[in-house]
C-alpha cells in the first residue's frame, strides 16, 4: 500500500512511511502548538504524490481565522482558492467543472457567530443551530464531491473547538456525517446526495467522473483544553468518541525541560502499522514544522 506523505519526512519515518490512506488521522493540541501548520503541510504534500493538493474544511464558527490562508502562501507561495459560503446558485451540471467545483478551502461558518457545544444553548438555539447545519450539508457534499472528482485525495478538517464530551459538540455531529456520508462512502452514493432527483439525468457523469473512496486520506485537528504533553498523554477517551475509531492519533504538547518549555509530539496510535512511539520535540520555523533529530 501506497502511504500518504504527512509532508514532514521525520514524522513520517515515526509513522512508518506514512499515514495509511482510506484512514482517518486526529491532531490532538492545544491551540497555537502547531496544528494547523502541520494540516497544510499535509494538505499541499498531496500536490506532488497525488497531482492534487488537498483540501481544508474549516469548521470554526465564531469569526476566529485558522490564518490557512496565511500559511499556505508563507510556507509554499500557495494561494488557496476558498469557496464562497454562499456559492449556493450553482447548476448541479457545474459540479464536473474544475473552474467551478475545485476548491482548496471552504469555511462555511465564519459568520455563525456560535458555540458549538450543546449545553450553551436552550432548546429553541439547538434547534436553529441544527437547522443552520442541515441547510449547509449540500455545500458541503458539494465542496467534497467536487474536490475528489478532480483528483483531490487527502482532506484536512480543522477549527474543532474543545468540549467536555466529544456527544456534546455539534462540531462532531457534522463531523461523523462528513466521515461516514462523504469520505467512507461510494462515490455513485456521494453524487446521489447531492444531485437528488437530478442523478439519472447525469448517471452518466457520474460514472465518467468515479473516484475511489478508500484512496481518500483525513487528516482531523481537535482543539484541547490541555496544553501539557504529559496531560494529553493521559486523557480518556470516550467509548464511540470519534478518537476511539481513529486509525492515527497524534498528539501535540509542551513539555518541561530543564526551565524551559519545548513543544514535543507522540503517536499515541497508528493501527495496522509500526511506528516510533518516542516523544520528539519539534519547532515551528518559516519552513513549517521540524522534528528535532534523535
Amino acid at each position: 500500500m501506497t502511504r500518504q506523505t504527512t509532508g514532514i519526512p521525520d514524522l513520517d519515518k515515526m509513522l512508518g512511511g506514512g499515514l495509511l490512506p482510506g484512514t482517518l488521522t486526529v491532531v490532538l493540541g492545544a491551540t497555537g502548538i502547531g496544528k494547523t501548520q502541520l494540516g497544510i503541510q499535509y494538505a499541499h504534500a498531496g500536490k506532488d504524490q497525488e497531482g492534487e493538493s488537498g483540501i481544508i474544511y474549516d469548521m470554526t464558527s465564531r469569526g476566529d481565522t485558522q490564518s490557512h490562508a496565511d500559511y499556505a502562501e508563507r510556507l509554499f507561495d500557495w494561494k488557496l482558492r476558498e469557496r464562497p459560503a454562499e456559492l449556493t446558485d450553482v447548476s448541479v451540471s457545474e459540479i464536473w467543472n474544475p473552474e467551478v467545483a475545485r476548491w482548496d478551502a471552504l469555511h462555511l461558518f465564519q459568520r455563525a457567530g456560535r458555540r458549538v457545544t450543546m449545553s450553551d444553548m436552550d432548546f429553541d438555539q439547538k434547534k436553529e443551530w441544527k437547522a443552520e447545519l442541515n441547510r449547509k450539508l449540500n455545500e458541503t457534499i458539494a465542496f467534497f464531491y467536487g474536490n475528489f472528482c478532480q483528483g483531490v485525495r487527502r482532506c484536512v478538517i480543522d477549527g474543532i473547538e474543545p468540549s467536555d464530551r466529544a456527544s456534546d459538540s455539534f462540531q462532531f455531529d457534522l463531523f461523523e456525517y462528513i466521515y461516514h456520508q462523504i469520505l467512507r462512502k461510494e462515490s455513485d452514493w456521494v453524487a446521489r446526495d447531492y444531485l437528488r432527483v437530478a442523478f439519472r439525468q447525469h448517471e452518466q457523469q457520474v460514472n465518467d467522473h468515479a473516484y475511489d473512496h478508500s484512496d481518500v486520506g483525513c487528516m482531523m485537528l481537535c482543539t484541547t483544553h490541555e496544553t501539557m504533553l504529559d496531560d494529553l498523554l493521559t486523557r480518556q477517551i470516550e467509548s464511540g468518541d470519534v478518537l476511539s475509531n481513529a486509525n492515527t492519533i497524534i498528539l501535540m504538547g509542551k513539555v518541561r525541560e530543564e526551565g524551559r518549555i519545548k513543544r514535543a509530539l507522540h503517536v499515541a496510535k497508528h493501527r495496522g502499522s509500526a511506528c516510533d512511539d518516542a516523544i520528539r520535540e519539534f519547532v515551528v520555523t518559516e519552513s513549517g514544522l521540524q522534528l528535532s533529530q534523535d
